[in-house]
């Protein structure tokens, strides 16, 4: 009995032993077989950092004659006035309200003015008074040239020389009377005539034919005399036809492309795929300090009435592009030092390069300096990529995409 539980035991025991040897050879197949893969990996890893990076290359290109700039602009009236009263009194009545066309001369409104025609009255009689002492002083000095001439004319010894003298300084005296009196004619005449003129502003009327596009008047409402700041305008008024664009131009955008003679195109909400042609007329000829930007004015047609004043379009110029280099914006690289390119040269080596920009249109970027044409940028370079270093080149596809939008 106890000879065969120990014959069971030996037998239990070389089957142990065999089944952690296999289990241990086991474990160290996979072992052998996990190190040699870490061992292969590696070396891909290494290989893979030893060699150069790819990088994909597109070359500046000039760009063609004439480039589509688009920029936001601003409509403004031909004329844009802002009347105000040139008399005191109070609105008798007004005829036009905003949205109103009007032609030239056109009654706006009426003021009631009864100071100034109180005064207009008193003008006039004083001119009545002037007149008739006029009448006084012509028969003062019709007497006294009468008496005058019969003195004068007197034979010798029939008057005193004393006598003479007295008759010539009263003719004198009473020819300047009348010269006075004809001066205080004209002094009132002239007062007349002034508040003449102050009664035709009793009728407020469009100095151009265009639309009312604010009123700010009512029945009753008193008015003062003047554009101060202490007094309401009456009006505002606007000519529509023909219609000034404003656009502000970034400084980057040479100043000498943007010139009178330049085509524009005028898009708007409502008619963006029918755009209003026009031309530029003229040009600030200046930077402004606080944009950094420089005004031009297109003028355009407006005779339906389809653009007005304050409006928002966007403008599209047909500018030249003298002296600019093309390139696609994902080759611009944007650091601390300002925007840079990243060009490689005929030894595949990486030069980071400051770039100015002169236009940006989202897809592509023209760069005023920086690159000459032929070279190669980088797009899209990694940061991990340094100045100096030695990268792979591979032609971009979007070189093919920046042919076919020629």
């Amino acid at each position: 009995m106890n000879t065969d539980v120990r014959s069971m035991d030996r037998r239990m025991g070389r089957i142990a032993l065999g089944v952690a040897v296999v289990l241990l050879s086991a474990f160290a197949g996979v072992y052998a077989m996990r190190r040699a893969a870490e061992q292969r990996l590696a070396r891909t890893y290494t290989a893979r950092a030893a060699a150069p990076q790819v990088v994909e290359v597109v070359e500046a290109r000039t760009p063609s004659a004439a480039q589509a700039l688009s920029l936001p602009g601003e409509t403004h009236a031909w004329y844009l006035s802002t009347i105000f009263a040139r008399v005191d009194g109070y609105v008798a009545k007004w005829y036009v309200d905003i949205g109103d066309h009007v032609t030239e001369g056109q009654v706006l409104a009426d003021i009631e003015t009864p100071e100034l025609d109180a005064q207009l009255a008193a003008a006039r009689a004083q001119l009545k008074v002037a007149k008739a002492e006029v009448l006084v002083r012509e028969a003062e000095a019709e007497f006294a040239g009468t008496n005058f001439r019969r003195w004068r004319d007197a034979a010798a010894g029939v008057v005193s020389e004393q006598e003479r003298e007295d008759k010539k300084a009263g003719f004198h005296s009473a020819t300047a009377n009348l010269a006075a009196a004809n001066a205080q004619v004209a002094r009132d005449q002239a007062d007349v005539d002034h508040f003449m003129a102050f009664e035709t502003f009793k009728h407020v009327v469009a100095p151009y034919t265009g639309t009312i596009i604010e009123r700010n008047i009512d029945i009753g409402n008193l008015v003062s005399a003047g554009s101060t700041s202490s007094t309401t305008p009456l009006y505002r008024i606007s000519q529509d036809d023909p219609m000034r664009i404003w656009v502000d131009v970034p400084q980057a955008v040479q100043k000498d492309l943007m010139q009178p003679g330049v085509e524009t195109k005028i898009f708007t909400n409502d008619n963006p795929d029918d755009p209003i042609t026009g031309k530029i007329v003229r040009t600030a000829g200046a930077i402004t300090p606080e944009s950094r930007t420089f005004r031009v004015e297109s003028d355009v047609p407006n005779p339906n009435g389809i653009l007005v004043s304050g409006m928002y379009v966007q403008v599209a110029f047909s500018v030249p592009s003298r002296g600019l280099l093309e390139v696609p914006a994902a080759a611009l690289i944007f650091r601390s030092a300002g925007p840079q390119v990243a060009v490689v040269g005929s030894d595949d080596r990486v030069q980071i390069r400051n770039v100015s920009i002169a236009r940006d249109d989202g897809k592509t970027v023209l760069l005023g300096s920086g690159v000459a044409a032929g070279e190669k940028v980088a797009l899209n370079l990694s940061t991990q990529v340094s100045a100096g270093e030695k990268v792979a080149v591979r032609e971009a596809k979007e070189k093919v995409a920046l042919r076919e939008a020629k």
